[in-house]
């Protein structure tokens, strides 16, 4: 009988280098927080966009940090690139802008990109001054990415896209995002095939935006409709036909990284305060909360360096997602029930806390469902 595979990879571990960067983001985050350049916020990576900011941390060489030099980059390694999202995500710190084109456009244009795509794109992401969203999703569709009904039909000197992508998150201030769309009929017997990958620029004809308001008031998710959309040539992304392959690969960088287990963790320590302040016995429950963040991070890390050997992670990636979304939420509820209505909580907690609460159905959905993914991990085991 075959041992089952090893869910995640070999954790990382930070060396002298990584614990100076991780001093020096501390530092920096301090002076912003000192001056009032932000206030902390939960779920700061989808909500909170501040184009000054991500200008301030192009400027220290904190984006697109595993590009080459010829493209601005560092030609730094994924652990480097992790250390810095790890302690801007624990800081709530305004990340949105360039969260998405920092975390998968990089290593997929350098992964599938043209030389054009990444000469043109690159340089710009990497100075703060591009930024991407991502159209996988569609209204029907859910977690399953193979019953997409955009499609894309050959025309004279590129493609023609018509469909319409969900949950496109700051696609109204992003510049372009990469479309997944049908570019041959579906069979049923291999639903994964037929499919491709195209760079669309948001501002381009045939585009519309449509906001998508939560239940809060908040906007950062978007309808975009795609109507007769050309496309040329020279932005299909990677080979037409391999957009599964493709995806599979970018959804191992969205589900895997600190910003899966992270999204509240800004209210952790501001809750343990609280919690001494009033002298109200937690430490159980802080002490499980921090060990599960203790793990999550070793997890994370792991997938990242896998990821960075291009070694398969889709399955770790999952595991990952699914345990630190729920710890996500977790710290949510552990929040709400240490603050409450007391009049004695700093209104700026309360705020926290209620954001919190309301946006936490959505991190167990974004990204897959864990639902999904329980299915994805299960399948990764040899389960049926």
């Amino acid at each position: 009988m075959n041992p089952l595979p090893r869910l995640v990879p070999p954790a990382a571990v930070d060396t002298r280098e990584t614990a100076a960067l991780r001093a020096e983001v501390r530092q920096f985050l301090a002076e912003q927080l000192a001056a009032g350049t932000f206030v902390p916020a939960v779920d700061s990576w989808l909500s909170s966009w501040d184009e000054e900011f991500t200008a301030a941390l192009a400027a220290r060489g904190w984006l697109g940090m595993t590009a080459p030099t010829e493209y601005g980059g560092r030609g730094a390694t994924a652990i480097e690139r992790f250390v810095v999202a790890e302690e801007l995500l624990a800081a709530g710190a305004p990340v949105a802008a360039h969260w998405i084109a920092d975390r998968q456009i990089v290593p997929s244009l350098l992964k599938y990109g043209t030389g054009a795509q990444k000469d043109e794109f690159l340089p710009r992401i990497v100075a703060g001054e591009c930024f991407f969203g991502i159209g996988m999703s569609e209204p029907d569709s859910g977690s399953d990415l193979a019953s997409v009904r955009t499609r894309a039909v050959p025309v004279d000197g590129g493609w023609s896209l018509t469909g319409t992508k969900v949950w496109t998150s700051g696609a109204h201030h992003a510049h372009a995002f990469i479309v997944l769309a049908r570019t041959a009929p579906v069979d049923p017997a291999h639903r994964h095939e037929g499919l491709s990958q195209f760079i669309v620029r948001l501002d381009g004809p045939g585009v519309e935006v449509r906001p998508i308001i939560s239940m809060n008031g908040r906007h950062h998710f978007n309808e975009v409709i795609l109507d007769n959309v050309f496309v040329p040539d020279t932005m299909v992304f990677g080979e037409i036909g391999d957009g599964w392959q493709q995806v599979t690969s970018e959804l191992a960088f969205e589900r895997s990284g600190p910003e899966r287990l992270l999204s509240t963790f800004v209210l952790l320590p501001a809750v343990v305060d609280a919690a001494v302040a009033q002298q109200v016995a937690a430490g159980s429950q802080i002490g499980r909360l921090v060990a599960r963040i203790s793990g999550l991070h070793q997890m994370s890390s792991a997938v990242a360096g896998a990821l960075a050997r291009h070694d398969a992670a889709d399955v770790p990636a999952a595991v990952v997602k699914v345990i630190g979304t729920s710890t996500e939420g977790d710290i949510a509820e552990f929040a709400a029930l240490h603050t409450g209505d007391d009049t004695a909580i700093d209104p700026a907690l309360t705020d926290l806390v209620t954001t919190a609460l309301d946006q936490r159905p959505g991190f167990t959905l974004r990204g897959g469902t864990n639902e999904v993914l329980r299915g994805v991990i299960a399948r990764g085991l040899g389960l049926r």
